[in-house]
């Protein structure tokens, strides 16, 4: 695999530490605010809202410039809004800090993820892109686990400062490794826009929003679902959430192991297997050792469902890949917004902090069912043609697309 692939790993450890930490600092933040956790939750809410307009809006923006030099730029967002973040008076300026953060968050990874499939060869792109999405799991493994315990030990504003740090590591990196990939010539906009007139690009992204939308439904609320049913101590939260990241990094390695061999087999297998261990976590949540264990299949299920759909996207939108593997970031994101609210929904309703687990494979669930069918139209659509034989002359004989 290509030195540049380390370069885009390290922007998405960036970003993914700045996605997830706030879920192990929900209590801390709606503390200092004087706002409920369900509140707080606008803090992911948002910032998935940010990510899925702001991914084709910020694709479209770069669409003059070479993607090395949109990749520089959006990190420069990154670190501008996560520094507002951290000086943030009031939780109105917070939100705004992590929406502005959340507008390179899409971008970068659908640009990042059009460089990684062009650094390789054809067999190996899904590797690529899950290398790259490397970097957002293993965020999750260091990253989120010590800015959640900085952020219980000395502030979450502290947290943010250091994220917004990382941002500017990411750029230097991206600086350093990334060769000079200009855009290519003759793709437009209009070509672009034309990937969404594709059934199967929608459904893609369909499954996505639902997918991975399961997974945040869940681990959103971990922090509050932890300390509250489970009776794990605040300071627990941050080694589950290393056990959540550990899960991802292996799911989204073997998630794009399989899905150069088997694509729609590997979704088949991830998504089931996600929306059953959701259901389950209603149950395994009261008890510690169990409630670990299915965190951490939680975050393997999920992951591996990443580099499927993300080439999924890529091979369906073949002739201007840009734009429609942006706006599969931002569908990713549109599920985790998804999923977020209607996990505050149910909490807030008196069901309990479980119940966004059952929101959560109820979603998973809907995706298999997506993916399925788009399976089956793609079968019928590469179906050959029938010919037709019986009262009618074998001179012509008719034939008929089924």
């Amino acid at each position: 695999m290509p030195l540049a692939l380390l370069a885009l790993a390290i922007g998405a450890f960036g970003i993914g530490t700045t996605e997830f930490v706030i879920m192990g600092l929900l209590p801390e933040v709606a503390g200092d605010f004087g706002v409920s956790i369900p509140t707080a939750g606008y803090l992911v809410t948002g910032y998935a809202l940010g990510v899925m307009f702001g991914a084709p809006l910020m694709t479209v923006l770069g669409t003059k410039v070479s993607r090395k030099r949109m990749l520089m730029l959006l990190m420069g967002l990154f670190v501008a809004g996560n520094l507002l973040s951290a000086v943030a008076p009031v939780f109105a300026v917070m939100l705004i800090g992590r929406v502005v953060a959340s507008l390179a968050h899409g971008a970068f990874f659908g640009i990042g993820s059009v460089v990684a499939a062009d650094l390789v060869a054809p067999d190996k792109k899904a590797g690529a892109i899950s290398m790259m999405f490397t970097g957002l799991t293993i965020a999750n493994v260091v990253g989120v686990p010590l800015g959640t315990l900085v952020g219980q030990s000395v502030g979450w504003r502290v947290t943010f400062t250091i994220v917004a740090a990382l941002g500017v590591i990411g750029l230097a990196g991206i600086a350093k490794l990334v060769p000079d990939m200009p855009k290519p010539e003759g793709v437009r906009l209009r070509h672009e826009l034309a990937a969404f007139k594709n059934v199967q690009v929608l459904l893609a992204m369909a499954m996505t929003v639902l997918g991975f939308g399961g997974v945040f439904a869940a681990i959103t609320y971990i922090a509050p679902m932890m300390t509250h049913v489970a009776g794990f101590a605040d300071a627990s939260v941050t080694w589950l959430l290393v056990l959540f990241g550990l899960g991802m990094v292996g799911g989204n390695l073997v998630g794009g192991r399989f899905a150069d061999r088997a694509l729609m087999p590997m979704l088949y297998v991830s998504l089931s297997g996600l929306a059953v261990v959701l259901a389950l976590f209603t149950f395994t949540a009261h008890n510690k050792l169990l409630a670990a264990v299915t965190i951490a299949l939680i975050g393997a299920l999920g992951f591996a469902t990443v580099p499927p759909l993300q080439k999924r996207v890529l091979d369906q939108a073949h002739g201007a890949p840009t734009l429609a593997s942006a706006v599969n970031i931002g569908a990713f994101n549109l599920g985790n917004a998804l999923s977020a609210w209607l996990g505050g929904l149910v909490i807030a309703a008196g069901l309990g902090f479980t119940a966004p687990n059952w929101v959560g494979a109820l979603l998973a669930a809907a995706a298999l069912l997506l993916a399925v069918l788009s399976a089956a139209l793609e079968r019928r659509d590469s179906a050959p043609s029938t010919v037709v034989t019986g009262s009618v002359p074998t001179e012509p004989q008719a034939a008929v697309r089924h």
